[in-house]
């Protein structure tokens, strides 16, 4: 528990769960979202911090740190990114395929069924990732469909996606937001609303019942990750007895063989189909 303590004292906005806190404040949210559009929005309804997205059918459900809809009915999902994560099995950086996903999951969570598609409200998928994943200094990297025929032709479907860069060094940015970037990266207050965003964050670690949120959360975390730890374990034990009993099998084959054992002898001893049999002897020959 000390260990917990000690890990919430030193919690930053760049932690899921202080940003999903912080970006929970209107007044911060909507600043957030007005500097970075350049727009002007009077009010905002959230639709339900980390919200789980999981459709009807079978597929890998999401969770999102904030959704929020403006006076419009224009939807934003905010994400924070400390990691460029890889698959450890295709070596692929994922983010790419995770937003395609995320817009995806988005839309099918905002057309009731039977509902017209251009009832689809136009939605920005925002990224704020403290890495630049396309290594060419932008500040900002936004996202619309265009005709690769025609280049100024974009289809209109009014869906964004925004990856933000906060390591960027040019580009068209507000003072705000470079003053957030600067927060985001190194906790340097230089402006207001990076005092704010500071102030709510202190507020946020002197509340208990936040203090004792982020416990119970770690420690279902790490719960779950001991589950998946001793489930792997237990399932490596499995494979292992199981490719151990077939090295013996085999082995058991190979002795009978040399024996002078027929194939279909050796099959209804060892438990081995005949044609495993057969390949060992093709391997013996």
């Amino acid at each position: 528990m000390q260990n917990l303590a000690t890990k919430f004292e030193n919690l930053t906005i760049q932690s899921d769960f202080i940003f999903k806190k912080v970006m929970s404040r209107k007044r911060i949210c909507i600043h957030l979202l007005e500097e970075l559009l350049q727009i002007k929005i009077a009010d905002i309804n959230y639709l339900e911090a980390e919200k789980s997205l999981e459709p009807e059918f079978v597929s890998r459900g999401i969770r999102l740190d904030i959704i929020v809809a403006d006076d419009k009915n224009t939807h934003y999902n905010l994400e924070m990114q400390v990691k460029n994560t890889k698959n450890p099995d295709t070596k692929n950086y994922v983010l790419p395929k995770r937003t395609r996903y995320y817009q995806a999951l988005m839309d099918i969570d905002l057309l009731q069924k039977n509902q017209e598609y251009d009832l689809l409200p136009p939605t920005y998928i925002i990224f704020i990732c403290v890495f630049d994943f396309f290594a060419k200094g932008n500040y900002v990297y936004t996202f619309k469909k265009r005709c690769l025929e025609d280049l100024e032709l974009e289809l209109p479907d009014e869906a964004t996606t925004m990856i933000l860069n906060t390591k960027g060094t040019h580009g068209s940015i507000s003072k705000d937001i470079k003053s957030f970037y600067d927060y985001v990266n190194n906790h340097v207050i230089n402006s207001d609303f990076t005092r704010q965003i500071d102030d709510e964050i202190s507020y946020l670690k002197l509340d208990s019942k936040v203090r004792r949120e982020f416990m119970l959360l770690e420690a279902r975390l790490l719960d779950e990750r001991r589950e998946a730890k001793a489930e792997g374990k237990a399932e490596g034990k499995a494979e292992g007895l199981a490719e151990g009993k077939a090295k013996e099998k085999t082995a058991t084959a190979k002795r009978l063989l040399s024996m002078g054992l027929s194939v279909e002898d050796i099959a209804k001893a060892t438990s081995l189909s005949v044609e495993q049999v057969e390949a060992i002897k093709a391997e013996q020959a």
